[in-house]
């Protein structure tokens, strides 16, 4: 039996919300803004675990959403729910019938019922490549689990890893799959001044991702420098993405502004910055989805992307799937994509596979969750 979502108390864990809005925040404010408008909720109420943030808040959810929530350090509630089942959720966030840990943590609960999302492993599979805080997980996570009637993942694929590292039942995980904007497939390519007054080129290939080692940017670095010196006219190369951590990359050898660093880029700027690439690359080393490589289909851009188990669900395998870290391949299918002729019938696929993921779908999916969680 699930209960129904009338009269259902829902709090979220909003943290994404606050600062720069890369993968996990922008599902959390499609999530929050989809849920928002879903008929039968009885109160969504947002909730943010931050000592500084937390005046930011209100102006970073839909209209309706409740904000509540006690002001608290992060990083000692961390350490607390690393160890302890203290402080319970509704101390900080007030009473709920479900509290929603959107965010790989979910804190210990009072009376309400758990959901969790789970975004991938890669703090288990590829520990190397993530933060020091990422791999606080490796402890986190177990305890989330544990408190969680439902946990949720963006993919089958890691859907099945957490049930190879978990004993979990089969029942308790439940695939959201996430969803594309509708503005990624209304936004025309922008115009040659609107590039050149944000630094970029007329003509680029595009990456988007956080600068950090999982996203394999020194591998597409690589292959864009044995690409550019078999071919002296490839379009520069545009990496869009805030730093994050580990060893720069190296640009030894390229000639200047052949590689356009702009940093971090809002969803207003990204948006047509996608419509406007000749391709996007997507080399990352590992994903629990691909969402980058859906808002290109959907802005009819082609594809390059590493052949991982999660891109390959979430594109349909759609684009062009190379073995990931391999610098002289993925050169060589960048070439093969720039000299392939326009083929408007794949791409028209492309964007209708892409249609077929939306927020709301998205959802829907999460109040079963909550639905579940909160039976008696």
């Amino acid at each position: 039996m699930v209960r129904e979502a009338a009269g259902l108390r829902v709090g979220i864990d909003a943290t994404p919300l606050l600062g720069p809005r890369t993968g996990v925040g922008r599902y959390v404010e499609h999530l929050v803004a989809a849920l928002s408008g879903l008929e039968g909720l009885g109160e969504l109420r947002a909730t943010a675990f931050t000592w500084r943030g937390q005046g930011g808040l209100a102006a970073a959810v839909p209209a309706g959403v409740t904000v509540a929530g006690r002001r608290a350090p992060a990083r000692g509630l961390q350490a607390l729910w690393r160890r302890a089942d203290v402080p319970a959720v509704e101390l900080l966030a007030g009473r709920v019938d479900v509290f929603h840990g959107t965010n790989f943590v979910l804190p210990p609960l009072r009376r309400a019922g758990g959901v969790l999302t789970v975004h991938d492993l890669a703090y288990l599979t590829l520990p190397g490549t993530v933060s020091a805080a990422s791999l606080r997980y490796r402890e986190l996570v177990p305890r989330s689990l544990r408190r969680a009637a439902v946990v949720l993942t963006p993919t089958e694929a890691v859907a099945e890893e957490l049930r190879t590292a978990y004993p979990l039942p089969a029942d308790r995980v439940l695939v959201t799959p996430l969803g594309v904007d509708r503005v990624w497939f209304e936004t025309p390519p922008p115009d040659p001044g609107w590039l050149a007054g944000r630094g970029l080129p007329p003509e680029y290939l595009l990456a988007v991702g956080t600068l950090e080692p999982r996203k394999g940017l020194d591998v597409l670095v690589a292959a864009y420098r044995q690409l550019s010196a078999e071919e002296p006219a490839t379009p520069p190369l545009v990496l869009v993405g805030g730093a994050g951590w580990g060893a720069g990359l190296d640009l030894a050898g390229l000639p200047a502004g052949r590689v356009v660093l702009p940093g971090y880029v809002d969803n207003a700027d990204l948006v047509p910055i996608m419509a406007g690439a000749r391709l996007l690359a997507f080399p990352s080393r590992y994903e629990g989805f691909g969402l980058p490589p859906l808002e290109a289909m959907a802005a009819g851009v082609p594809v390059v992307a590493s052949d991982l188990p999660a891109v390959r669900e979430a594109t349909g395998e759609l684009v062009r799937l190379v073995p990931p870290g391999d610098p002289a391949t993925l050169a060589a299918e960048l070439a093969a994509e720039l000299a392939a002729p326009a083929d408007p019938a794949a791409l028209e696929t492309a964007r209708k596979h892409a249609a077929g993921h939306t927020w709301l779908r998205c959802a829907q999916l999460t109040m079963r969750a909550y639905q579940r969680a909160a039976a008696p």
